[in-house]
């Protein structure tokens, strides 16, 4: 029998949470009287801080206690990832008021799967060819200023970019091989409107793929997109949703969502084979989304403004020292921060110089510079953080103090 026949038809033994109950209440014990071990001491890896956004090379976020939760608890049973997948899916689906939705192993994988099912559909032959189609390859129409580091992911698949710039340009662009057009929600500027681009698409009958990874807050954006008419989105995960890291949101057309789970793992040899999403971190994407919706927004936002109020206060302690709340204008990383300033001639360092030193010291802080300001991002700090930030910022800046 085949290996993929074998693990569509396994089912849990009735027993089985029986033995993992008794698994567990063995190990527990001896978990609760060991001593914790410090595995960053032990690698030697240095722990940070983030006064800064969400960004992957600092492991996204800190993920929520319901997460962390859902990752431990159901790390004691196996489970059919086919049926997970479903069961899932069909939960985040109803929580985001659209036709499917899946787990990717984050923003960038969905972004492969969702190019691979606009080429491939459910055809098996395709999905067993990619990215090695015969014939002309595929092509996915972006908007010239839409180009960035991650459009790699659509290549990835064995596809073509088309850039226009314009909504005339895109209709004329579109023909025989186009299977799907991008649109990058944060990129700096648009030739071609939202509602331009799904327009031109819908009279051509081409699918549409929005990737908004970092677009919350606000929390309206998991729904305003789809509601627009974007046939496929994407949200990152293990941004400020909270979620596992590795782990990302694929919503949209049922058919379309059907056709990217034929290309991913579980499923042997597609081009997604190799983003595998584990059964953990589809649990702790579920548990993520619904904590993420149920949060009081508001309080939240209220919370970061006196995160910087509190920093703010501190830091102005310090001779010519000035602080702002800005908003970043988003779609991506909308939320506040502080920028700091002072008098060079009386605080004798400039903003780079501060986030080296704040990078350099212990603790380690990662914090930002821009437009000759330093900014101390909030939103990513844990309660305890606040105070250590605002202490260590204002030390640097009384140090250099003429």
């Amino acid at each position: 029998m085949k290996r993929r026949n074998v693990i569509k038809s396994l089912s849990m033994l009735p027993f089985a949470g029986a033995l993992t109950a008794k698994a567990a209440s063995a190990v527990t014990p001896e978990a609760t009287t060991a001593p914790k071990r410090d595995f960053f001491k032990e690698l030697g890896v240095t722990p940070v801080i983030n006064a800064s956004v969400t960004m992957t090379f600092l492991s996204g976020s800190l993920m929520l206690p319901e997460v962390l939760e859902a990752i431990n608890s159901t790390s004691y049973d196996f489970a059919n990832l086919y049926e997970l997948q479903d069961k899932v899916g069909a939960k985040i689906a109803e929580m985001l008021h659209c036709e499917a939705a899946m787990v990717t192993s984050g923003a960038a994988c969905a972004m492969v799967l969702g190019t691979a099912a606009c080429i491939t559909g459910t055809d098996e032959q395709k999905i067993k060819m990619l990215p090695n189609l015969p014939g002309p390859r595929p092509e996915v129409i972006m908007q010239k200023s839409h180009r960035y580091l991650f459009d790699q992911a659509v290549l990835t698949t064995g596809a073509k970019i088309i850039e226009v710039e314009g909504a005339a340009a895109m209709a004329a662009a579109i023909n025989s091989n186009t299977v799907m057009a991008l649109f990058f929600n944060a990129a700096g500027k648009s030739s071609i409107t939202h509602e331009e681009f799904l327009k031109v698409a819908k009279a051509k009958n081409i699918p549409t793929f929005l990737d908004a990874a970092a677009d919350v807050p606000p929390v309206e954006n998991l729904f305003k997109f789809q509601k627009m008419g974007f046939d496929l989105v994407t949200f990152s995960g293990g941004k400020m949703i909270r979620g596992p890291q590795s782990a990302g949101l694929l919503f949209g057309r049922k058919d379309l969502i059907a056709a990217a789970r034929l290309n991913h793992s579980p499923h042997e040899a597609p081009i997604g084979r190799p983003m595998k999403v584990n059964k953990e971190e589809m649990f702790g994407m579920y548990a993520a989304l619904k904590a993420y919706l149920e949060r009081d927004h508001k309080k939240e936002w209220a919370d970061w403004e006196q995160r910087t109020k509190t920093i703010g206060t501190k830091l102005e302690t310090v001779p010519t020292v000035k602080t702002r709340m800005v908003v970043d204008p988003g779609p991506a990383n909308a939320f506040p921060s502080l920028f700091v300033n002072w008098d060079r001639a009386k605080i004798k360092t400039t903003p780079k110089q501060v986030v080296a030193a704040l990078k350099s010291g212990t603790p380690s802080i990662v914090a930002n510079e821009r437009d000759d300001s330093l900014i101390v991002g909030v939103v990513l700090l844990r309660p305890d953080q606040i105070d250590i930030v605002a202490n260590r910022v204002k030390a640097i800046l009384q140090q250099a103090s003429a």
